[in-house]
């Protein structure tokens, strides 16, 4: 049963899993060999698409309210949007929406972009953390990967300039970062989703985000 401080597997797979398929979306970082910076271009392409643009209240840290990252947050487009609106959400434009997002990478919010069965356009994209979301808890609370579905890209780690000060570790949601009993740090990078919420931040410049065919 649910105790209504967390979702249960059975929720998930029935309402969310099913359903939707959610990809990761990175901001503002910086891409290995390019060395270029990805402004919101790569959400800015699937919001342009859309003839209506609502922004509404992220129901899952509305709902469970284990975080302090922003609510409101999450991002509907056309047909989604509508009923949004009826609902009380705000339209908005696309510099507002990417406003928004831009909002919620500084709070280290991971942007998956949701594409629902059946349509191959996104119609929600969301901010999520990993002690509300229902995508992030699926994938961190019971190991049900194909509920996220890695970003082309993949972070790389430069241990040579890196200070292991931790920064990362505490914005990574999907725990591929931590700090060994030697305070170095150690990077999973088969657990990394190319969210990209860990480079921006990062002091030293140590880290970048790679093509993931490239790691491979």
């Amino acid at each position: 049963m649910n105790s209504g401080e967390d979702w249960t597997r059975e929720e998930l797979v029935k309402k969310h899993v099913s359903k939707w398929t959610p990809v990761t979306v990175p901001v503002n970082i910086t891409i290995h060999g390019q060395q270029t910076v990805l402004d919101l271009s790569s959400v800015e392409s699937i919001l342009r698409t859309a003839e209506i643009i609502a922004v509404q209240d992220c129901g899952c840290r509305t709902r469970f309210h284990k975080c302090d990252g922003p609510v409101d947050v999450c991002i509907a487009m056309d047909d989604s949007a509508r009923s949004s609106i009826q609902n009380g959400a705000r339209r908005v434009s696309l510099a507002q929406a990417l406003v928004v997002l831009q909002r919620s990478h500084n709070a280290g919010l991971v942007h998956l972009a949701f594409t629902s069965k059946g349509r191959e356009k996104p119609e929600i994209i969301c901010s999520c953390c990993s002690c509300c979301c229902h995508s992030l808890s699926a994938l961190l609370r019971f190991g049900i990967p194909d509920h996220v579905v890695a970003s082309e890209y993949m972070a790389q780690q430069d241990y040579d300039t890196c200070i292991s000060c931790g920064t990362c570790v505490d914005r990574c949601k999907f725990k591929a970062r931590e700090l060994n009993e030697d305070n170095r740090l150690v990077f999973n990078q088969a657990r990394c989703f190319g969210c990209g919420v860990c480079v921006s931040t990062c002091p030293t410049k140590s880290i970048t985000l790679t093509k993931r065919h490239n790691t491979q």
